[in-house]
């Protein structure tokens, strides 16, 4: 049988995608791994290519890898989200490259030769590792991957000792889970991501026992988590690329859901972002402690 890997979630009409692919994009959850699948064991493999350097010459990379000698492989990006660049990578590794464009897409075709270079190479400089800046173990194209963003930086200012029961939504590679776990009162701390990468390098950060990271989309996985004492919280603002404030104000619902009443929820958002409406209809009480750098700290009582 033919063995046909997806990666990422491609406009519907887009390309045509098998109904027998194989998804490996980390933001589905319960997708299988693409560094997981082994040498030459693919025929096709569809890729929506990122569009950061490291993380898309590593996907390309991990493609050219699991494909068998003679499989065919279709890259293809936005030409202003590094589709322009796609061909120069590919024929980096030693492609021959056919390329067209449509739909404000750049799309390239390659029939995987019998010897490509560089794979190896950009495997390693996209791979999981510990970011010394940061103490941690993170990885290209997580959120923020080599730094502290300066939302959660914010939040880390203003957050107090939390106490009981809590949640991070959205937490990355634990850096924010790491300052609620310093208050000796925090019981216990569910980590929630939609990026398997993030999952899997928080689980490497955050040791304490109290700490349970789990891989899912809180939109499909809110409803399992009740009577919270507090939530925390970064809420993104982009899917896909694009800036989707729905993102935004279903996190803040979904946080609303899970605590109890009394329960806090501590979060920073971009200032241009409308939540006021959203948390002055979910929580009893909003206030905002600080409204500087472009971010405001905001703390909601259910």
């Amino acid at each position: 049988m033919t063995s046909i890997f997806l990666y990422g979630l491609p406009t519907p009409g887009l390309v045509d995608i098998p109904t027998t692919a194989q998804q490996l994009s980390p933001l589905i959850p319960g997708s299988a791994d693409l560094a997981d699948q082994p040498d030459a064991s693919a025929d096709e493999a569809i890729i929506l290519a990122p569009g950061g350097t490291l993380e898309r010459d590593y996907v390309l990379a991990q493609a050219l890898r699991a494909l068998r000698p003679g499989g065919s492989l279709l890259a293809f990006a936005p030409k202003d989200k590094g589709g322009a660049r796609l061909r120069k990578a590919l024929e980096h590794f030693g492609c021959n490259v056919t390329e067209d464009a449509r739909r404000h897409h750049r799309f390239c075709h390659v029939t995987r030769g019998d010897t490509l270079h560089g794979l190896d190479a950009a495997i390693a400089a996209g791979a999981p590792r510990i970011v010394p800046t940061l103490g941690v173990w993170s990885q290209p194209g997580v959120f923020s991957w080599d730094r502290l963003d300066p939302g959660s930086a914010r939040l880390i200012e203003h957050l107090p000792l939390l106490v009981g029961e809590g949640a991070d939504l959205g937490s990355g590679v634990g850096l924010l889970a790491a300052r609620v776990l310093a208050s000796p009162k925090v019981t216990a701390l569910i980590c929630l991501d939609i990026d398997r990468r993030a999952v899997a390098c928080a689980r490497h950060n955050l040791t304490d026992p109290r700490t349970t990271v789990r891989w899912g989309d809180l939109r499909t996985v809110g409803d399992e988590l009740r009577d919270l004492d507090f939530v925390v919280m970064n809420p993104p603002f982009h899917d896909g690329g694009a800036e989707d404030r729905g993102l935004g104000i279903a996190f803040v619902q979904t946080a609303a859901q899970m605590l109890r009443r009394g329960g806090v929820c501590w979060l920073v958002a971009n200032r241009h972002l409308p939540y006021e409406a959203t948390l002055g209809a979910a929580f009893a009480t909003v206030t905002v402690h600080a409204d500087a750098g472009g971010y405001k700290i905001i703390e909601a009582r259910k």
